[in-house]
């Protein structure tokens, strides 16, 4: 009785210490920190670091980044547009920026997310402005342009459905209940994030097959920091109910330009087809032969299409 109590004890242990290392690899070892060259802008009680690029008083186009990435995706971007004589504004979102890091799950949901642009918005003395995203970042801007359509002059999703016509293809299309286990698995507390971080990073830097060294190197500073990986992963279980069980979300009344990668093996058909439902304005849809990372993989056609829709007369 007293090996067997041993035993058990070693057992104890050895699951405590597992435990332990697993929490730590998860949570991350860096410290939170704001990259350089971004501003520090206040919004619904936290700070958010930006990009922010171009002549104030010229037409504001905020872009928003998906997972795993970040505002480090749009610097070409940004740098183009300015050039065409537009103000851009590229904020690290909750959980990305080190200042906007709350640990309550249901923080990040998108009623907040898209609150963030425009109280950012606000912050920055903007009423009105274009609006971009790719991946979560298309998300949010599903829905501030559906909530917000008096601010929005313009709506661009790179990607990804509306939150309506994609929640309902998760609902009624196995091919893209089956393309979204990930977005399950993620409903799990810790493991992913150890998954995603453990032997470092090898799995998050598999996912960069299209970005430059340094646009990874970017992501993986981000990543590392305490708390970073598990804010990212928390739009993921704030949000479950909006594919699971629907969204009450209103048609979007803004022009809408959708451009969508028929390669991207988490987006299936389905809820790309289904969107021009969701939409009671202008609508443009453009498929290309690209996979999930539009704006690495074709970067002219993707900033022609926008540039080409911010110029649409309103």
């Amino acid at each position: 009785m007293k090996i067997l109590g041993w035993l058990l004890a070693v057992a104890v242990f050895i699951g405590i210490i597992g435990f332990l290392h697993v929490r730590s690899v998860a949570t991350g070892k860096a410290e939170p920190s704001v990259p350089t060259n971004y501003q520090e802008i206040e919004a619904n009680g936290y700070t958010f670091s930006t990009q922010i690029s171009g002549h104030p008083d010229s037409t504001a186009v905020i872009l928003l980044h998906g997972f795993p990435e970040s505002s480090a995706m749009w610097k070409q971007f940004m740098s183009d547009l300015n050039e065409q004589g537009y103000y851009t504004i590229a904020p690290n979102q909750r959980g990305y920026s080190a200042g906007a890091r709350p640990s309550e799950i249901e923080q990040y949901a998108v009623k907040h997310l898209g609150s963030d642009v425009i109280e950012i918005a606000k912050t920055l003395g903007i009423d009105q402005f274009h609006l971009v995203g790719h991946d979560w970042g298309s998300g949010v801007g599903w829905w501030v342009a559906a909530e917000h359509p008096e601010q929005v002059l313009s709506y661009t999703s790179l990607s990804v459905p509306h939150l309506g016509a994609f929640g309902r293809a998760y609902r009624e299309d196995s091919l893209q209940h089956t393309a979204s286990s990930y977005i399950r698995n993620f409903q799990i507390k810790i493991l992913p994030e150890y998954y995603i971080a453990r032997s470092d990073y090898k799995l998050l830097r598999s996912f960069y097959n299209r970005q430059g060294p340094e646009e990874t190197q970017a992501y993986l500073d981000l990543f590392s920091q305490k708390g970073a990986l598990t804010s990212a992963i928390n739009w993921y279980r704030a949000n479950f109910d909006t594919f699971d069980k629907g969204i009450d979300l209103p048609a979007v009344k803004v022009p809408v330009l959708f451009v969508w990668g028929n390669k991207d093996r988490a987006l299936q058909r389905s809820g790309v087809e289904w969107t021009e439902e969701y939409v009671e304005d202008y609508y443009r849809f453009v498929e290309l032969e690209a996979g999930h990372w539009l704006i690495q993989e074709k970067y002219d056609t993707i900033y022609q299409e926008i540039l080409q829709h911010l110029r649409r007369p309103q």
